[in-house]
């Protein structure tokens, strides 16, 4: 299915005055279907496979902005440091290290979100707030240890649920965690983005804080298979 242009410029007149980004996520779409919406000024694009991504990463544009949204495995991150705009699933104190150690590497620091787990499912990886505490505690005790991160927020993803007070009731959660940390702030952690909202759900997202969707199917059609 081809790009839908009209609920492209739909999604990104409601987003605008609420100040809120949109990231294209591009998973399994043709590099020209992804070049059709950076055509229409798009350039925030989504990836959850490194393989896929390193493969579309040098056809497109240098100005575009790669967000990679699935589960990383720490050893492939040295694949993508050299180009990611921002790494959103970052669900563990490791590959916060690992993403640390790569970007210093390369003299460069990678903007990082953390993934916390809100949904009430198992299917999604993300930390608890045990886990996010610790990795703060970390952060501002001793931010030389991960100088070449800099956390920009937290991500997270709701239930696939048609319960939308569920859905609501998730993301509340993973509000009040974003409100209770942003204060805690240091050189290279500065909580400025809230990653929440997929196609289905992003207009409760927006409702309750987030200021940043990751949109696919309504801008791209059905996921080829």
């Amino acid at each position: 299915m081809a790009v839908n242009e009209e609920k492209y410029n739909e999604i990104i007149n409601e987003l605008r005055p609420k100040n809120v980004q949109l990231v294209a996520v591009s998973k399994l779409q043709s590099i020209d279907d992804i070049k059709r919406l950076y055509a229409l000024g798009q350039r925030d694009f989504g990836e959850n496979y490194v393989q896929e991504l390193l493969e579309k990463q040098p056809r497109l544009p240098a100005d575009t902005h790669w967000h990679f949204i699935g589960h990383l495995q720490s050893n492939k991150v040295k694949y993508i440091a050299p180009f990611v705009h921002l790494i959103q699933g970052v669900d563990s104190l490791k590959l916060l290290q690992e993403i640390n150690k790569q970007a210093k590497k390369i003299n460069k620091i990678i903007k990082c979100l953390l993934q916390v787990h809100i949904a009430q499912e198992d299917t999604k990886f993300g930390l608890d707030e045990n886990e996010l505490k610790e990795i703060m505690d970390i952060v501002k005790s001793d931010p030389e240890k991960l100088a070449n991160v800099h956390i920009d927020g937290l991500m997270g993803m709701a239930s696939f649920s048609d319960d939308s007070n569920k859905v609501r009731n998730e993301m509340k959660a993973l509000t009040t965690l974003f409100e209770k940390f942003t204060s805690q702030t240091t050189a290279n952690c500065q909580f400025s983005t809230l990653s929440m909202g997929m196609s289905g759900d992003y207009k409760i997202a927006i409702e309750e804080g987030s200021n940043m969707v990751r949109i696919g199917s309504l801008l791209f059609g059905a996921r080829p298979k």
